[in-house]
């Protein structure tokens, strides 16, 4: 995603540019023209976008729209921080934890089934 511009064309950029769409979005009462490949996906972010600063206004006193929005941009970054904390518990020895056991599971269940074959 990207605001439109005119740059430089290399084969590589008039490639990506053929799959790019623009789409006008508003955020906190500011018309933008971006260009990326998902319109629906530039808008979506574009309201969580708006829907972030109006918050962040409501709770202050600034009616400045940079403050508000460095205020929203901080908010959206520690959400991002905290969920990233959250992926890599998940993904480190939790994940090698639940590798463990899963592998083990199957061994178990593999057993079992072997045994029944056996017997049936």
């Amino acid at each position: 995603m990207s605001d439109s511009q005119n740059g430089s064309n290399s084969t590589a950029q008039s490639a990506t540019s053929d799959a790019m769409q623009f789409v006008t979005v508003d955020i906190y009462d500011q018309t933008y023209r971006l260009r990326g490949q998902d319109p629906a996906y530039i808008q979506h972010l574009a309201e969580m976008v708006d829907t972030k600063m109006r918050a962040v206004a409501a709770q202050g006193k600034s009616v400045d729209s940079l403050r508000v929005a460095v205020l929203a941009a901080l908010n959206i970054a520690d959400e991002l921080s905290a969920l990233e904390q959250r992926y890599n518990a998940l993904s480190g020895p939790a994940k090698e934890n639940l590798r463990n056991r899963t592998s083990k599971l199957t061994g178990l269940l593999d057993a079992v089934l072997s045994e029944h074959r056996k017997i049936g």
